[in-house]
């Protein structure tokens, strides 16, 4: 995207290969916009970007230069944020009359039954059919992959209340590699669409005020812009806001699309840290850093579901300021600092002295967060463990980021984050310091366990009681310490007591 790009006063999005323009508000979201346009196999089910039947497939950049097919809940990304982007629906997966190979054995293995939730399974599926990387795994090195490759989690967004998963994971791994003549494989190789700088603007229909959507060429742009109109709404996956517009009908007076600025993107390595642009996806964090932190690599494959992290980015979840995010404990274990942006300059922050209050920070109006600095070296040990009703696809009780040093038998460092025991995400302070300089023995570990307890203020809630809360805190640190153990193949009698 370059700084002479054509600004636009109304959206263009290719849909299936056609041309479709966007004349609506700015808060429509892509789903609305499709089903309008006559394509309904995409549904609302949530509205919240749990369910996964609004998948849709979009054309996305590439680390290689070329184009990755990626799946996404159409129901929280606003229209206007797809102007000049290829979308694909279940109904363009087809040629004529013939099935797309996702399609076919959807149909012949039974994979449904009411169909509500077929169209968003199909799309999820297709994206991860075309994934580069499946056929290296088709090995089956990885338990969630099945002998083709295919990477089970990828349908992790996508639920059915009907059918039952057996059939659908058996259609999946029933998927050979595309064939010659693919279109949609083909299409691959050439980059994909960039994001011309947009300038929409027009009256809601429900509530008659007016509402702007503006996706700058520039960071300069963007932040001249928050400088000037501060109580602009920033986005770059919507995969907070676009709730807040569904379930709470919220609206605003300007929004400002920032995902594919590209200052905001890309991993920087250096001597002393490793920079992550605010703007990249958890999808993309998860695929380039390929395990080189750690502790994120063992947080990533918890957060939400694929779908939401084909979207949502690592400065967004910071900038919401939630106390339950699940980055926040991890990146505050790894001693992470922010690069806080403003049309004055630049600041660096901990992520420690970020968070003030309930989804408060120290962010100043006008200003955003860039990037992301984990300082190197790092921790040796660590663990991330997220407390929570389901597995995967759920949001945190209580979620703990653990990165600790431990030389000759002596802790050295230790850094422990905590999520959904306070109104803020916080580190345990208390208890890092009775860790570092005592021996790492499973009695240091109790001792630091009931400390641990103490820390935070929990409440009780929907998620989990207060009661609850601290139990899961207190055992939390031997479970760690088992994990350690386990890995290391210590004494079968400590692993047995730290259980």
């Amino acid at each position: 995207m370059s700084a002479m790009a054509t600004e636009r006063s109304t959206a263009e999005i290719s849909v299936n290969g056609t041309a479709h323009e966007f004349t609506g508000t700015p808060h429509t979201n892509a789903l609305d916009f499709i089903r309008g346009e006559g394509l309904t196999a995409a549904k609302e089910g949530c509205a919240e970007g749990e369910c996964g039947a609004c998948a849709i497939m979009v054309a996305r950049p590439d680390s290689d230069g070329g184009t990755r097919w990626t799946s996404i809940n159409s129901c929280l990304l606003p229209a206007a944020a797809l102007d000049g982007q290829e979308v694909i629906t279940a109904e363009g997966l087809a040629e004529g009359e013939h099935f797309h190979p996702v399609q076919e054995e959807m149909a012949v293995r039974g994979g449904s039954q009411c169909g509500y939730c077929t169209p968003g399974f199909i799309c999820s599926m297709a994206a991860e059919y075309y994934r580069p990387e499946r056929a290296g795994d088709a090995a089956g090195s990885d338990h969630h992959c099945g002998p083709n490759g295919f990477d089970i989690h990828s349908l992790s967004g996508n639920l059915c209340r009907c059918t039952g998963y057996r059939p659908i994971r058996d259609a999946a791994y029933a998927l050979g590699q595309p064939e010659a003549g693919d279109a949609i494989a083909a299409r691959r190789d050439q980059p994909a669409p960039t994001s011309a700088s947009t300038d929409i603007t027009r009256a809601d229909t429900a509530t008659g005020e007016p509402g702007r959507f503006r996706r700058p060429s520039t960071l300069a742009e963007a932040l001249d812009i928050l400088a000037a109109e501060p109580e602009t709404i920033v986005i770059a996956g919507a995969t907070d806001w676009g709730v807040e517009v569904n379930i709470k009908g919220a609206r605003a007076k300007s929004i400002l699309a920032i995902d594919r600025l590209p200052e905001l993107r890309g991993i920087r390595y250096t001597e002393d840290f490793v920079e992550i642009g605010a703007a990249h996806t958890l999808t993309e964090l998860e695929r380039e850093l390929a395990g080189t932190i750690p502790l994120l690599g063992k947080l990533l494959p918890q957060f939400a579901s694929r779908l939401i992290r084909n979207a949502a980015t690592i400065g967004g979840n910071l900038g919401t300021g939630s106390p339950i995010g699940d980055t926040p404990p991890a990146l505050l274990a790894l001693e992470a600092e922010l690069v806080l942006a403003s049309a004055t300059g630049s600041r660096v922050v901990d992520l420690a002295d970020y968070f003030t209050g309930y989804r408060q920070t120290v962010r100043e109006p006008g200003e955003l967060i860039a990037a992301i600095r984990i300082p190197l070296p790092l921790a040796p040990l660590t663990s991330f463990q997220k407390i929570a009703k389901r597995r995967f696809d759920d949001i945190s009780s209580v979620a703990i980021g653990y990165a600790v040093t431990v030389e000759d038998g002596i802790v050295t460092t230790a850094r422990l984050g905590l999520g959904g025991v306070a109104a803020t995400p916080l580190r345990a302070t208390a208890t890092e310091a009775l860790l570092e300089g005592a021996p790492w023995t499973l009695e240091t570990v109790r001792a630091a366990a009931d400390t641990l307890a103490a820390e935070g203020t929990p409440m009780d809630d929907h998620r989990a009681s207060a009661k609850y809360r601290t139990a899961m805190l207190r055992s939390s640190l031997e479970r760690f310490y088992a994990e350690v153990l386990n890995a290391s193949g210590g004494p079968a009698s400590e692993k047995e007591a730290a259980r």
